[in-house]
């Protein structure tokens, strides 16, 4: 009986994990889906919770997400797992809502290597007028024959010191 039991728990566990990559196989395919998801597994209005499983489907398991800027008038970094951004920003993006979406991109692509130049915006909510912040992401990408991962995103905010350059705004 055990070894049955045994054999019905792992069946089951090898196709909830089948159902969970299916679930987001578009998001994966190209670099604009994966782009798109990136943004969309963040944003949401005020007490929407994000969808976790969605977001750390994108990534490499050894991948990296690094803010900067500067702190206190110090240039400052913080190097974070997936898991750690989620830990650290995922209660306050439901509390105060959050929405990032791209505004202009630059892409170059060799291969299975992919860079992603993308400029944002940052808004509290989607019917917000004006945003509050924007940046650009710097994101490393790579596809194995079946997919696009991200393996690492750097970014920098706008700052009155450091603003956005006008060849990265795009057509605003």
């Amino acid at each position: 009986m055990k070894p049955l039991l045994l054999f019905v728990c792992l069946l089951s566990a090898f196709f909830s994990f089948g159902q969970h990559e299916d679930r987001y196989a578009e998001d994966v395919q190209s670099i604009d889906a994966i782009i798109e998801a990136l943004y969309g597994s963040i944003s949401g209005e005020k007490g929407q919770e994000r969808d976790w499983d969605r977001f750390r489907n994108l990534f490499i398991p050894e991948a990296r997400l690094i803010p900067s800027g500067v702190w206190e008038g110090k240039f400052s970094y913080r190097i974070m797992t997936p898991e750690d951004y989620i830990q650290s920003s995922g209660k306050w993006l439901v509390e105060n809502g959050f929405f990032e979406t791209e505004i202009h991109r630059v892409q170059e692509v060799y291969g299975s290597l992919a860079h992603v130049w993308t400029t944002y915006e940052s808004r509290r909510s989607a019917s917000d007028e004006k945003p509050f912040m924007r940046g650009i992401n710097s994101i490393q990408l790579m596809h194995d024959g079946q997919r696009w991962w991200i393996v690492q995103v750097y970014w920098l905010g706008e700052t009155a010191e450091n603003p956005l350059p006008k060849e990265y705004l795009g057509n605003q």
